[in-house]
């Protein structure tokens, strides 16, 4: 029987075959922690008797999530993850660089094949670079500070074919949507999505990192692309002998196989409150919107932004709905700059605002009301993720977020893309 692409992975990891579902132990060559989950990781690292980082170069902390603090207790967790960073030889990535998913890709040499976890579930976004990425809880954070390694299981693999491109007004966002409705919040629980076809090579990185940063919200382990002229852009190559192991033997078995045309997907939305909870647009188009956000590690990179200001340029954010747009990285924010794109978002009138987890986490920026509905391209709309339980949150493209800021209701955003 063939390997999957996850197989090979660890194959290549530990110099042997494995099987889905056997315990194994890897070398992990980058673990990330950030303001929310870092503490907590000192905590269980002292509660491990550990009084060395086995290796601080492998080790990185961001503060992005409560960036910057809006409180006491938060200041007090972000000193506490500097001090031991400091006393520990430890890179942090400080407030307003970004967030931690969007960081460690835009600063760090990145090899396919490589090992990484991160104490945030939506580490999962690295697959899109061929590698095997996932996140894990601060205790086996701590773990990995004191020996450099972790156990898994091997996942079993879920096989998703891409074929087509995308209609205007349709994004990467749509089809993870799109694929969580069709398998349902647990129907991945464990597995490696491993996505193919001739399809994948009209995705841009920003959209794989799209894709890939969803897949933990119907269970999986991480997601991962396959190796192509695309990720070859974004990955150092240099020291890669053998490229067939990102590519799964035709003879592979998968525990489930999708497929999808992208040129027959419309514009969807996660309805209220769970992420699988997934609608056409058109069947809620003309609900009122009392707040949209653009930004998060989902969605908040340039191509997002590009579009969203695209539409918004033709008639702006309608009086009396907030929009709130938010670069995931100083990088992502400066390219926006200089080409022009944070001008027509705020002169189409959203809130543009340093690189943060923001509305996301609901703990500042952007808290709704009691009673708010809010269109968001973030990652995950459960009861009162952003601030407050008695709001409605709806998950969508930056496209359909941003013709929704435009109209005051959910808008199918092919209203204003149809002649590109």
């Amino acid at each position: 029987m063939g390997e999957t692409i996850v197989q090979k992975l660890f194959r290549s990891r530990l110099g042997r075959a494995v099987k889905p579902g056997e315990i194994v132990v890897v070398d992990i060559d980058l673990a990330y922690a950030h303001d929310g989950t870092g503490p907590l990781a000192i905590d269980a690292f002292h509660e491990l008797g550990s009084n060395r980082v086995h290796d601080p170069s492998r080790i990185r902390f961001v503060i992005d999530h409560a960036s910057p603090s809006p409180n006491e207790g938060a200041s007090n967790l972000q000193l506490k993850l500097r001090g031991f960073a400091k006393k520990n030889s430890i890179k942090i990535y400080e407030v307003g660089e970004g967030i931690c998913h969007q960081v460690i890709p835009e600063n760090e040499s990145l090899k396919p094949g490589m090992f990484i976890v991160g104490a945030d579930s939506h580490t999962v976004t690295l697959g899109a670079f061929s590698l095997f990425a996932t996140g894990i809880g601060s205790t086996d954070f701590a773990e990995v500070m004191t020996s450099g390694k972790l156990w898994f299981k091997v996942p079993e693999a879920m096989r998703i074919t891409l074929n087509g491109c995308f209609k205007p007004g349709v994004m990467s966002k749509d089809l993870i949507l799109r694929i969580i409705g069709d398998v349902g919040a647990d129907g991945a629980t464990y597995m490696s999505t491993e996505f193919q076809g001739e399809g994948v090579r009209t995705l841009s990185m920003a959209s794989r990192m799209t894709v890939c940063n969803m897949v933990v919200e119907m269970g999986a382990k991480n997601g991962v692309f396959p190796l192509d002229e695309e990720t070859m852009k974004h990955v150092d190559t240099s020291s890669l002998k053998d490229k067939s192991v990102f590519k799964p033997d035709e003879d592979a078995e998968y525990a489930m196989n999708l497929s999808y045309r992208l040129d027959e997907l419309e514009p969807l939305v996660a309805a209220p409150h769970n992420v699988d909870n997934v609608k056409p647009v058109k069947e809620l188009e003309g609900l009122e919107v009392n707040q949209v956000f653009i930004g998060s590690c989902t969605n908040g990179r340039e191509e997002d932004f590009e579009i969203a200001a695209r539409i918004l340029s033709k008639k702006g954010v309608k009086k009396g709905v907030r929009c709130i747009a938010i670069p995931a990285s100083r990088r992502v924010f400066l390219n926006l700059l200089r080409n022009g794109i944070i001008d027509r978002l705020v002169s189409a009138g959203c809130t543009v605002t340093h690189s943060t987890c923001g509305p996301c986490l609901g703990v500042h920026f952007g808290i709704l009301g009691s009673g708010e509905v809010a269109v968001s391209t973030s990652n995950r709309n459960f009861k009162g993720r952003m601030g407050n339980p008695e709001s409605s949150i709806y998950l969508a493209s930056p496209a359909t977020a941003a013709a929704s800021a435009a109209e005051g209701v959910i808008t199918d955003p092919r209203k204003f893309t149809g002649g590109w």
